[in-house]
């Protein structure tokens, strides 16, 4: 019992010294420009760190030494090839015109190139979407608070005791959270990153040193474990010879991990969630210019592969260890279980750390998108700018409370009703991010192309098709079925045999394309481009250095 104490007061230390920063380096935001953006004036090494801490989430800490288990191999890392092929992209086609025309909401470009409509279609999605992926992946992260506590009182939760230590852990964390973000805004949320990404990036590889530690003769004992003809591959090609370009192209739809869903789906993925997702991009519109955001973009992404690698690696490791499949969260299991005290709060920390630092960019973004795109401009046109500071620092804890309550909502779901909604929320954005994708590849790419109508029905076709082929009808299906409670087996309600049902890294891609093909269709009127125009000419008219003449000028 006392070792759990000592645990509980090297993570209390380490809330008390991320709330401390974070307040510190916030404390000078005078407007919702320094709110939302910093006043452009953060170091790209920062942001770089930033937007590492952001996209590791608690999932992917817990998750992807889960897939490494698993499967014993790197084939999920292919993925990282595409996320590095995509950040090249953005760097090249998105950046620099959202410094060009000066948004602080991402979705403000899409008002200049298009319309209101489409601005508020987009940052809707972006609303609902991000708001629900964020809320559940709060459940993953309090996954080792309930281990923890259950070895702390030596007893088995039941089910209703499970679903409380959660709310509970839910509480603590995003309140913890909420507090520095609010205050302190983006520049407290980068540098807390940049701390949070160095303590995450220091449990793993403790974690690698200290499992290895336990294997008899180290590495030379991992390579004797493991001899299976895909153990410690990386490529994947999904190709099966002799079956046909059909049956192939099918199967490689219905794969995850290929090489195609990496050069492919993983590409459209990140260009989808790093190019139009207000939590990525806000913090790459902090750096001083489109030169040193597009610099922070890459590396984050050349530095993306050796880290997937290192939690593949742990999962790999582990399976070794514990020689038996199907484990439950086993890196949870080891820091729970097998380390010692202290060096156990530190991984615990590790892995609030990385909740927390996907959770102040997530509470940050949804704050900032919600009073740029919403309050100012249906709720309150005139406000002052003071007034929608105050306002961003309120739909802020707004939007902590909301994220407890999904949160809660899917430990109820995944532990009380034993329901498949954790795939559903987690992939969210793969049903929804394809039609912001295809939109902005429309007013980035074309000149005139695009109109309001257009888009909106360019959007409601990309997600209806990615939703058919997903197969989302069917799990919707599921999840509201009585039967499904009882773990009965529930007969699909529409899945014809010709139709394949893609996996996650294509879902993007196939609403994307669908997205853009029924946007270019229309023609963005003559009206609207000038408009565009004037505001780009204004902007570039007046000296960078001048951001408050800047703001003012152009409201």
């Amino acid at each position: 019992m006392n070792s759990l104490w000592i645990d509980g007061l090297v993570v209390l230390a380490y809330f008390v010294v991320i709330i401390t920063i974070g307040l510190r380096v916030g404390r000078e935001d005078q407007s919702m420009r320094s709110f939302a953006i910093g006043d452009r004036n953060i170091p790209w090494w920062a942001v770089l760190a930033s937007i590492l801490a952001a996209e590791i989430s608690a999932a992917t800490f817990l998750g992807a030494p889960g897939e490494g288990y698993e499967m014993r191999n790197f084939t999920y890392a292919q993925l990282a090839f595409g996320t590095i092929l995509a950040r090249i992209i953005i760097a090249a086609v998105f950046i620099k015109p959202f410094y060009d025309y000066r948004v602080i909401s991402i979705y403000e470009y899409l008002s200049l190139r298009f319309g209101q409509r489409t601005r508020n279609a987009a940052s809707a999605v972006f609303l609902v979407t991000r708001a629900l992926a964020s809320g559940t992946r709060l459940y993953v992260a309090a996954i080792v608070l309930v281990m923890a506590y259950e070895l702390f009182t030596g007893t088995s939760l039941q089910p209703l005791d499970q679903v409380a230590v959660y709310c509970v852990a839910l509480f603590v964390l995003t309140c913890v959270t909420a507090i520095y973000t609010a205050a302190g805004g983006i520049k407290a949320v980068v540098w807390t990153d940049l701390i949070q990404a160095s303590l995450m990036f220091g449990s793993l590889g403790f974690a690698i040193w200290k499992i290895l530690e336990t294997i008899p003769n180290g590495w030379q004992g991992v390579t004797a474990a493991l001899t299976g003809p895909k153990d410690f591959s990386v490529f994947d090609f999904g190709i099966t010879p002799g079956a046909g370009f059909a049956a192939n192209f099918r199967s490689i739809l219905e794969s995850e991990y290929t090489i195609w869903a990496a050069l492919i789906g993983s590409t459209f993925t990140t260009m989808a969630t790093h190019g139009t997702d207000q939590d990525m991009v806000q913090r790459m519109l902090t750096a001083r210019d489109h030169h040193r955001s597009r610099a922070s973009l890459i590396l984050s992404g050349l530095a993306d592969l050796p880290l997937v690698l290192c939690f593949l690696l742990v999962g790999i490791l582990l399976w070794v260890h514990y020689q038996q499949p199907h484990k439950d969260a086993p890196f949870a299991y080891f820091i729970v279980h097998e380390l010692p005290p202290g060096i156990r709060g530190v991984l615990f920390a590790g892995i609030f750390a990385t909740a927390m630092g996907s959770l102040s960019t997530a509470l940050n973004a949804l704050a900032t998108s919600f009073t740029e795109d919403w309050y100012k401009n249906f709720f309150r046109p005139k406000a002052t700018d003071a007034q929608v500071l105050r306002a961003a620092r309120i739909s802020t804890i707004v939007f902590s409370v909301l994220l407890i309550l999904i949160g809660a909502a899917t430990a109820y779901a995944k532990i009380i009703l034993h329901a498949r909604i954790i795939p559903i929320v987690l992939g969210i954005f793969g049903y929804t991010y394809g039609s912001l994708l295809g939109v902005f590849l429309v007013g980035l790419l074309t000149k005139r192309r695009g109109s309001e109508a257009g888009n909106l029905a360019a959007m409601a076709a990309g997600f209806v098709c990615v939703a058919l082929l997903s197969g989302l009808h069917n799990d919707l299906w599921t999840l509201a079925h009585p039967a499904a409670a009882t773990g009965a087996p529930i007969a699909p309600l529409w899945a014809p045999e010709w139709l394949p049902r893609i996996e996650f890294p294509w879902r993007v891609a196939f609403g994307s394309v669908v997205t853009f093909a029924v946007a270019v269709l229309f023609q963005t009127p003559d009206a609207q481009i000038q408009s565009a125009r004037e505001h780009l000419q204004r902007a570039n008219a007046l000296d960078a250095g001048k951001d408050a003449a800047v703001d003012k000028t152009l409201a």
